[in-house]
C-alpha cells in the first residue's frame, strides 16, 4: 500500500511539472500574442507612397487614452509631457510596418502604414509634429498618436510611408529633428492672395471662383508638387473645384489642397462623405473671410 502511494504522489508530480513546462508564457515580441507575427516587415510589392499628404495639424484635446504620466514598459518608466507645445529634439528615427499595420494604437486609433503618424514615448497623443531627417533635408508633418519605440537611443517610430518620405525606409533608421506643432497657430483664415486656381481662366471663360463661403482641407504638404498631384486628382472629377493655399509657419512653408468653396451645410456634408470615399479621411472645414 505504501509504495502504490509513492509510486502514485511521484505519478502526480511528474505530471505537474510537465503541466508547467507547458503553460505558455507572455511573449514580448508579440505582445503576449496581440500580434500575429514577431518580426516586423514591409510590404511585398508597396505602392508609391511619396505622394502620401502631410498630416493635418488641427488643434484638438488629447485623447483619454494613452496619456497616463507615468507608464511603465518592460520594467523601465517614462513621463509624459503635459503639453506637446515647444517641444524640440533631435535623435535617431526608426519606423515600423505590417506587424502592428490594422492594430490600434495606444489611444484607440488604427495604425496604418500609409498614413502619416508616429510612435513617441513623451509626446501627450494625439499632437503633431514636423519630423526632418538631418542628412538629407526632407521633412514630413506627422500624426503622433502612439507609444514607443521602446528600444535604447531611439526618438520615434514613424510609419512606414513616413519613414518612406524621409528616405530612412533601407537603412531602418535615420537622424531626425522632431519639433511639436502648434496647431492654433495654423488656424489662419483663407484670404484672397492665399487662394490660386491650378490655371488662370482667360477673359473668355469663367471668372475666378469666390473665396467667400467655406473650404474642405483635405491636404496640407510641405512639397508643393505633391500638393499639385492632388489638387489635379481632385479637379478631375466633376463638381469639385480644388485650389492650393500656401501658409508659412516659422521657417517651413506648407502647401493646402482646398476643395470649395462650399456655400450651404448640405454641400458640406455631401463633399466631405465624397472625399472620405476616395481616401481623404476626415476634412479639415475652413471658413474664409
Amino acid at each position: 500500500m505504501t509504495r502504490f502511494t509513492l509510486q502514485t504522489i511521484v505519478s502526480l508530480f511528474v505530471i505537474a511539472l510537465v503541466g508547467c513546462s507547458s503553460t505558455p508564457t507572455y511573449d514580448r515580441e508579440t505582445a503576449g500574442g496581440r500580434y500575429k507575427v514577431r518580426k516586423d516587415f514591409a510590404p511585398d510589392n508597396p505602392p508609391d507612397v511619396s505622394n502620401v499628404a502631410d498630416a493635418v495639424p488641427v488643434d484638438i484635446p488629447y485623447s483619454r487614452g494613452g496619456n497616463r504620466s507615468t507608464y511603465e514598459v518592460w520594467g523601465k518608466s517614462y513621463n509624459v509631457l503635459p503639453s506637446h507645445i515647444g517641444y524640440k529634439a533631435e535623435g535617431i528615427a526608426s519606423w515600423y510596418g505590417l506587424k502592428f499595420h490594422g492594430h490600434k494604437t495606444s489611444n484607440g486609433e488604427i495604425y496604418d502604414i500609409y498614413k502619416m503618424s508616429a510612435a513617441h514615448k513623451s509626446l501627450p497623443i494625439p499632437s503633431f509634429a514636423k519630423v526632418t531627417n538631418l542628412d538629407n533635408g526632407k521633412s514630413v508633418v506627422v500624426r503622433v498618436n502612439d507609444r514607443g519605440p521602446f528600444h535604447e537611443n531611439r526618438l520615434i517610430d514613424l510609419s512606414y510611408s513616413a519613414a518612406a518620405r524621409l528616405k530612412i525606409l533601407k537603412e531602418g533608421t535615420g537622424r531626425v529633428r522632431v519639433e511639436a506643432i502648434d496647431a492654433r497657430n495654423l488656424a489662419v483664415k483663407v484670404k484672397t492672395e492665399d487662394i490660386t486656381p491650378k490655371t488662370k481662366a482667360k477673359d473668355s471663360e469663367q471668372p475666378d471662383p469666390p473665396v467667400s463661403g467655406s473650404y474642405l482641407q483635405v491636404g496640407s504638404f510641405s512639397k508643393e508638387s505633391s500638393a499639385l498631384s492632388v489638387q489635379s486628382r481632385l479637379s478631375a472629377i466633376d463638381g469639385v473645384r480644388a485650389v492650393i493655399k500656401k501658409v508659412r509657419h516659422d521657417d517651413s512653408e506648407f502647401h493646402r489642397v482646398l476643395v470649395g468653396p462650399l456655400t450651404d451645410t448640405l454641400s458640406i456634408d455631401s463633399m466631405m462623405q465624397n472625399l472620405e470615399s476616395m481616401g481623404y479621411s476626415s476634412p479639415l472645414l475652413i471658413k474664409s473671410p
